[in-house]
């Protein structure tokens, strides 16, 4: 019953809607029982004409002074009654299914609206250390696969779940009314049908989550390709890669194939269930039409309401199946909003406001599971310094950089911000002093104006330009076809490497942090583009404290202090030249690039 309640518990904003939905679905039942109702006097009264009478039946007194009436009416009378009721009525029950069809429509739309919202922000709430965890493909198809079963769930499964019960309530209603001992017997059959209904529900639960994950994989395996689509031609994979892609999308198919093989014979079974007692019940209360017992009319009355209730039951398997899957999809959206973030604020945080002397990492030690991969860090960088991090690939240098903007925290040890622990402080006011570029340039499918922006929203034209001047990439920009308004493709890739960094510096210089970190910023262009890009990087640094990671020695030689890092631990530190003097780690790297240069 939890998992019920956390399902709709998405729709409880939006009960008034929900309430009045219901009501709308109760007069639309209502008119079907009166539709259904009319077949009394058109059989017995009009083509007939003998009286309405039914047996072992208690009527309401308001039904028996209508039955009373309509047995006094001429059956011409009669006829021109219902032609002009029975047209009103329907039209009357098609405005209101409109407005029910309708509102149950919205209200599933805004749940999906919300749902989607409220798992993307938790998304953009989580620690880095939960997307190192994580394929991109399956929380893409969280957001979209598992909310549109949800949809499906307070759209359609909810409006049948209350409709359809509705109809259930009425039809047995009317059939205890007409005749209380056939519906008695007829009423035996419910446990027949619910049964299955509960043991097929439990497959198809099970089903449904093993169809998300596959739909998760085949999102995953859709990503990995796209992103990597240079490496899938230039090692001659595309086989290789569809014939991946169809054995993923076989594996779907085939699980969705068993829970629609599922559904349609739990639907068969509920037909054939209520058919075998609607031929049980003809022979039973034949003979009372026969004797007169019961009018011809009345006996079809019951069987249309028995029959009535076939429909309703199968809905409510159908129901059933969407909810199971439904839950599934629920449980998976779940796992990501009950997750807490590894890197929260603590209750009562500073704001940062200004970075004005030094940072001071104090025995700084931090591990992924259980690989330690800083052991003891102590270092000083005052204000306006460049601090360069060296040393060989894996030994920790990116880590050691992003934990300073908190994107992890440390095991052990502190990191200080003009003597506040960077872990009291609110990571927006933290965030906002330091601005980061990559090795691994990061732009978005938008204009080149709107990506330079990104550093600092509020930046008009001219501070745009005055960056990308800065970068050196206004020349490049303004020859483009549409400038600054040029669309630069998904992840950048309608411009060079070389391009890219520049618009990833001018970003950065927009946002004019105080503080710096570039990771590898250089290491993967050409030698023009390196020139270009190494100058804007210069007239970035000017005036700002910053961290240098990188892997060629020959780019940190003007570095205030150099700290060669190897095993998670600080080896050597000072400039370039008391390094080379030292004859220790630093200066045989060194001599090493030097040698393959």
């Amino acid at each position: 019953m939890r998992n019920y309640s956390r399902l709709f518990r998405f729709a409880r904003p939006y009960y008034k809607e929900l309430v009045l939905s219901g009501v709308f679905m109760g007069i639309v039942t209502l008119l079907d029982v009166f539709r259904l109702s009319a077949i009394v006097p058109i059989i017995d009264r009009v083509f007939t004409n003998k009286p309405i009478t039914f047996s072992h039946g208690k009527l309401p007194a308001f039904v028996e002074g209508i039955l009373n009436q309509l047995n006094a009416f001429t059956p011409l009378k009669v006829l021109y009654l219902l032609l002009i009721v029975i047209p009103i009525a329907l039209v009357i029950r098609a405005f209101f299914e409109f407005l029910q069809s309708y509102m149950m429509s919205d209200v599933g739309q805004k749940v999906v609206r919300d749902v989607k919202n409220l798992v993307y922000d938790k998304l953009q709430s989580l620690s880095l250390d939960y997307f190192t965890q994580k394929r991109s493909g399956e929380l893409i198809s969280r957001i979209t696969n598992d909310v549109k079963l949800i949809e499906n769930a307070v759209s359609y499964a909810l409006t049948d779940l209350v409709y359809q019960s509705f109809q259930v309530v009425c039809f047995a209603l009317m059939t205890f009314f007409i005749n209380w001992r056939l519906a008695l017997v007829s009423i035996v059959v419910f446990p027949m049908v619910c049964v299955p209904m509960i043991v097929v529900g439990r497959i198809l639960r099970k089903l449904s989550k093993r169809s998300q994950e596959k739909m998760a994989d085949i999102n995953s395996l859709l990503v990995e390709t796209f992103i990597g689509v240079r490496i899938v031609r230039a090692f001659c994979a595309e086989t290789r890669e569809l014939d991946r892609f169809k054995k993923q999308n076989h594996d779907y198919y085939r699980i969705t194939m068993k829970s629609i093989k599922r559904m349609l014979i739990l639907g068969s079974a509920t037909e054939l269930i209520g058919v075998g007692v609607a031929l049980f019940i003809i022979s039973y209360s034949g003979r009372q039409v026969i004797e007169g017992a019961l009018s011809f009319g009345a006996f079809a009355l019951f069987m249309a309401a028995l029959l009535s209730l076939i429909r309703p039951f199968k809905k409510l398997s159908q129901v059933n199946s969407i909810m199971q899957q439904a839950l599934a999809a629920s449980n998976r959206i779940y796992e990501i909003l009950d997750i807490s973030p590894s890197i929260q604020e603590k209750p009562g945080a500073h704001v940062l406001s200004a970075f004005k002397d030094r940072i001071v990492f104090e025995g700084v030690r931090f591990k992924y599971a259980d690989q330690e991969i800083l052991k003891g860090i102590d270092l000083e960088i005052k204000k306006g310094e460049t601090l360069a991090i060296v040393g060989p690939s894996g030994t920790g240098k990116t880590t050691l950089v992003d934990l300073i903007p908190r994107f992890y925290d440390p095991n052990a040890g502190r990191i200080l911000i003009d003597g506040l622990d960077i872990c009291e402080l609110t990571l927006r006011s933290l965030r906002r002093q330091i601005g980061i570029v990559t090795q691994e340039t990061i732009l978005f499918n938008d204009t080149i104006r709107n990506n330079i922006l990104y550093g600092k929203p509020e930046a008009s034209l001219e501070e745009i330009e005055e960056a990308a001047k800065q970068a050196y990439a206004h020349d490049f920009i303004v020859s483009l076809p549409s400038g600054y308004d040029t669309v630069i493709g998904d992840r950048g890739t309608k411009l060079s490497g070389g391009e890219r960094q520049r618009l990833a510096i001018a970003r950065a210089l927009l946002k004019n942090p105080p503080i710096l970190i570039l990771d590898e910023a250089t290491s993967q262009l050409d030698v023009k583009s390196e020139r270009l890009v190494q100058a804007a990087l210069d007239k970035l640094i000017q005036g700002r404290t910053v961290f240098v990671v990188a892997h060629r020695l020959s780019t940190v030689r003007n570095a205030t202090r150099i700290a060669f890092l190897d095993e998670g631990r600080i080896l050597e530190e000072g400039n370039h030249e008391e390094l080379l003097k030292k004859d220790g780690l630093y200066r045989c790297l060194y001599q090493i690039q030097e040698v393959e240069k």
